[in-house]
């Protein structure tokens, strides 16, 4: 049990720690320089930047890049500032109220609306689980050949793999998304280094362009990019995986805690913006610079690439940043569902049969589309998945934003005016977007294809 003394405005001063196996589990030097407390703090950002670059995000980028050029690499900065601001909200909730989103939710809400927030935050676990699948399968597919339905069977072995690494301790989970990261991100300089882009179209997309609102095709494009930035389960995850560092549990320790959490979320969203600029830059030098510019899904694009950039491994090194994308976002997603299911409802399960319940959900209408649609159902799948994630992003970034503008609840540690204000707009530009993309992804999706 631990009690939270900076913070009066909760019901229950007496929570259980989130995650507790892992609680306070990483030390953090108190009298050494700063890189080694930056270093101590380096982990939980990496594991946030995961969700930034998941297979679900890959499918706007590419259009994006085909049909536009690099005039879209606007967008895509102005999202990663956004969930710069956002996930620090939510580490800054973890560290002062000492609760991750979910239990800050269970502590505020009465029980009927926790249940119903529960339950969306699960769908949503399972539809992002749902996008990781997809994507490890058709990269299963294009490295090795492998027919859609095993490869869906395939992705199950990795709960035992993930079960493998908790069990060693929460820096050897961080160990592995950092390699990962470093494979696509090792990938993607390959692929920008062969595709040749061209430096100041690259320098001036990234200035927004007014060409962007004009065009209603650049306009919904961009805001799929910018209503699939912030994954709703990387706020509760984020909340949650900071109480990993064991800092001093007082008003300095958590300002110091703050800090360098800060730096390792800022630096490691600064890579997934690489990430996604890199996808968006290669289909825009490739795709649409040889006038194939309706290019928009994940397996177009790789049967070009190879014939465009005249080199064999421009596919396979696609093909791997996709399955490294995939196997990332699955390790993220089994300790959100972890922290979602104990945060709202207090109930705790074993590791491997909560991941089984999350993956189970994902896999059946993933093979049930693969059998009797094959690549073209779970392409749509990919989209269904993205709709019910920016249906439950709204009620995760409502609540942060109210919890961490409370002075009840933080304390010293309140939003001031500057990031209140700033926090407020961008919940209302990213609701206010994801309608947006709603509506146009209905429009065409299920009114259209007929």
């Amino acid at each position: 049990m631990i009690k939270n003394k900076s913070s009066t405005g909760w019901r229950n001063n007496n929570n259980k720690a989130s995650l507790s196996e892992v609680f306070s589990s990483v030390s953090v030097p108190q009298k050494k320089g700063i890189w080694k407390k930056v270093f101590a703090f380096t982990g939980p950002g990496l594991l946030i930047a995961v969700g930034y670059m998941d297979p679900g995000n890959w499918a706007t980028d590419i259009a994006g890049g085909s049909k536009f050029g690099y005039m879209l690499l606007s967008v895509i900065f102005i999202s990663n500032f956004f969930a710069i601001i956002l996930q620090h909200l939510a580490l800054k909730l973890g560290i002062v109220c000492e609760r991750d989103l979910a239990q800050a939710c269970r502590d505020h809400y009465p029980p009927f609306i926790n249940f119903v927030l529960w339950i969306l935050c699960e769908i949503a676990i399972s539809a992002c689980d749902l996008a990781e699948i997809i994507g490890s399968v058709l990269a299963l597919k294009l490295l090795f050949g492998l027919p859609i339905t095993w490869g869906v069977l395939i992705t199950v072995i990795d709960v035992l793999i993930i079960l493998f690494f908790q069990s060693k301790g929460f820096r050897y989970i961080e160990g592995v998304v950092a390699a990962l990261i470093f494979t696509i991100l090792i990938c993607f300089t390959f692929e920008i280094i062969s595709s040749k882009p061209d430096i100041l179209p690259i320098l001036r997309g990234i200035i927004p362009d007014l060409e962007i609102i004009k065009n209603s095709h650049s306009f919904y494009i961009s805001i799929g990019i910018l209503g699939a930035t912030v994954m709703p389960h990387n706020l509760y995850l984020h909340s949650s995986i900071i109480q990993t560092r064991d800092y001093p549990r007082t008003d300095e320790g958590k300002k110091m805690a703050i800090k360098y959490a800060t730096i390792d979320s800022t630096l490691s969203l600064s890579l997934a913006f690489f990430i996604n600029a890199a996808i968006l830059i290669i289909s825009a030098a490739t795709f649409h610079k040889s006038g194939h510019t309706e290019v928009a899904d994940i397996m177009q694009a790789h049967k070009l690439l190879t014939p465009i950039l005249g080199s064999s491994l421009a596919g396979v090194f696609f093909a791997l940043a996709l399955l490294a994308s995939g196997q990332n976002s699955t390790l993220t997603g089994t300790l959100a569902g972890q922290i979602v299911m104990e945060g709202f409802l207090n109930i705790r399960l074993k590791p491997w049969i909560r991941r089984l319940i999350t993956r189970l959900i994902a896999i059946v209408p993933a093979m049930i589309a693969s059998i009797i649609y094959g690549e073209k159902g779970t392409a749509e799948l990919l989209i269904i998945s993205q709709i019910i994630l920016s249906i439950q992003l709204i009620f995760a970034i409502i609540p942060l934003v109210c919890f961490t503008g409370d002075l009840d609840k933080m304390g010293i540690f309140v939003n001031g005016p500057i990031l209140k204000i700033s926090s407020w707009l961008i919940t209302i530009i990213i609701i206010f977007l994801n309608l947006l993309l709603l509506y146009d992804i209905f429009n065409n999706f299920f009114l259209g294809r007929g």
